[in-house]
């Protein structure tokens, strides 16, 4: 394949971009009062208003064309028939294959892999129910009260993320803990607010020789073992999520008790597969599998439909017309809603780990902008923090909200007000104030000429700045699983415009290479071939080290 920047519709887009670039989305809307119905769509209980974007017919098309000229449609569907599109490490990319239903068949290697999805699956619903039910008791005959997951990256962000969004539909006798940093104050907090009678761990690694994640797994068996607890306890109070049954056994982990997956299951998708097993057991196999129906749902819509009407696709190429043409590298991610507080998180994960990369297929390296910078928050908390940058500020920044229109609860005011800052943020943000409007505001406000003269330029917005608004009609496991299919597939479409491999990651192992290294320097000291800024710092640590 030629290079983006080659391709013909990017340099028709370029030339779009020079004609359009004047033109206030004020303008758009006031030139097309149909533009807010056709720019959104609804899939089930989501929709998108993607009508707050820079851009009109012309330029959606050419996107749309970019799209096709960079073949994505050909892409998706080798992904979707599990071909090997991770082409760095010889892997199929078959996340989707996890929320397939049983009477689907896609193959690799010869073998259709949905049989041995749906048994973990059944698996997974046996021991959750076990669990849930007190049927499994604690080495002292107690049921469990806590699960705590140990995991990091995709075994961590993915099931946190869920399993808080889903709080409202978890027992709340069973708590569930998250522990993934290996700075022990993490594994500590957590440690300290548990029963080791009550207690579960999932330790999550593949390999089942993560640092992280085993630095944290023994530091928890050893803080079993000092409560007065033996070695032949430890399988009633601990369960592992990995393919290395001999590493898991020789931990004191029952290998009945170890949910396998896939080399075909990246870190960053796997919350649909055993790495959900905490999902599961907080909401139950019934709501977890109603999160891979939504995202089925979405997974069915995105081989489907056209790209004009496709959401993944259409979220994706207004990406790259921010990114690489409007000179754009940051993407902020608002839910306004505290129970999907960690989602920008785990986006980051998804989406910079994915399409964080200049290599191109060939080896070479992208003379074009890829990946954006992901970030944000919960609203309405951002609005008091960085959305003086998004409406001032020098950087383009565009967004989206997400909003749920009927939440778990209701507690007076509070939701509609919620609301109403979400769609005013996203208004403001497209509209500005201008001069004139600013001025005449002020003067209705009492003030004279000379406060004019000085504060206007202070107080007007631009506007102009662009938004997508997805709404769900209630928080539940179909729809949270429909959301994040959405970026699943969003992601994927911008990585094979950009012509990069969204699926391997090699950047972050040269620095898992060298902490290994650094590890016994900080006791020995550096050795010869450390950099003398490193061995500088190492020596300033062992000095300062109070043994």
């Amino acid at each position: 394949m030629t290079s983006l920047t080659a391709a013909e519709a990017y340099r028709a887009l370029g030339s779009y971009r020079d004609r359009f670039s004047a033109r206030h989305m004020r303008d758009l809307f006031a030139a097309d009062p149909g533009r807010a119905r056709r720019y959104s769509a609804t899939l089930g209980p989501l929709h998108l208003d993607y009508s707050k974007n820079r851009i009109d017919d012309e330029g959606l098309g050419l996107l749309f064309g970019l799209a096709r000229e960079r073949g994505v449609e050909s892409a998706r569907d080798a992904m979707l028939s599990g071909e090997k599109i991770n082409f760095t490490e010889g892997r199929a990319v078959l996340h989707t294959a996890l929320r397939a239903p049983p009477d689907v068949s896609i193959h690799v290697d010869g073998a259709d892999v949905v049989p041995g999805v749906h048994e973990v699956l059944d698996r997974m619903a046996v021991f959750s129910e076990r669990l849930r039910s007190g049927e499994w008791l604690g080495a002292t005959g107690k049921p469990i009260s806590d699960v705590v997951n140990i995991g990091i990256g995709g075994s961590h962000l993915g099931p946190q993320m869920v399993t808080e969004a889903l709080a409202a539909f978890a027992r709340p006798e069973m708590r569930t803990h998250f522990v993934s940093n290996v700075d022990g104050a993490d594994i500590g907090s957590t440690l300290d607010a548990i029963d080791p009678e009550t207690a579960l761990f999932v330790v999550a690694s593949k390999s089942f020789t993560t640092q992280e994640t085993m630095t944290n797994a023994h530091t928890a068996r050893d803080w079993f073992l000092a409560s007065g607890r033996s070695l032949s306890d430890v399988p009633r109070h601990f369960v592992a999520v990995s393919t290395n049954a001999e590493a898991v056994s020789g931990f004191g982990i029952d290998p009945d008790n170890m949910f396998g997956f896939w080399s075909w299951v990246g870190g960053r998708y796997s919350l649909w597969s055993a790495i959900g097993l905490p999902i599961a057991l907080s909401i139950g196999m019934t709501g977890f599998r109603d999160l891979l129906a939504g995202a089925r749902a979405m997974d069915e819509h995105f081989a489907t439909a056209p790209l004009e009407e496709n959401l993944p696709v259409i979220l994706a190429m207004l990406g790259v017309w921010y990114i690489n043409f409007l000179d754009a590298p940051t993407h902020a991610v608002l839910p306004y809603c505290e129970y999907l507080d960690r989602l920008p998180d785990y986006l980051q994960q998804a989406d910079m780990e994915s399409n964080g990369k200049l290599a191109q297929a060939d080896g070479s390296t992208a003379r074009h902008a890829t990946g954006p910078v992901v970030w944000g928050s919960t609203g309405t908390n951002g609005q008091h923090a960085y959305f003086q940058l998004l409406h001032q500020g020098s950087h383009l920044v565009p967004a989206d909200f997400i909003a749920v229109v009927n939440p778990p609860r209701r507690y007076g005011s509070h939701h509609d007000l919620l609301l109403a800052n979400c769609l005013a943020q996203t208004e403001a943000l497209m509209l500005g104030r201008d001069p004139e409007t600013t001025a005449a505001a002020m003067r209705d406000a009492g003030a004279d000429e000379d406060s004019l003269a000085r504060l206007v330029g202070h107080r007007q917005f631009a506007g102009n700045r662009p938004s997508n608004t997805v709404v769900l009609e209630a928080l539940t496991p179909r729809s949270l699983g429909m959301l994040i299919a959405l970026y699943e597939h969003k992601i994927f479409v911008q990585g094979v415009t950009w012509g990069i491999n969204s699926f391997d990651q090699w950047g972050v192992e040269l620095g898992k290479q060298l902490a290994g290294e650094i590890y016994p320097e900080l006791t020995s000291g550096p050795g010869e071939q450390r950099n003398p800024s490193t061995a500088a710092l190492i020596e300033l640590i062992r000095k300062k080290t109070i043994e």
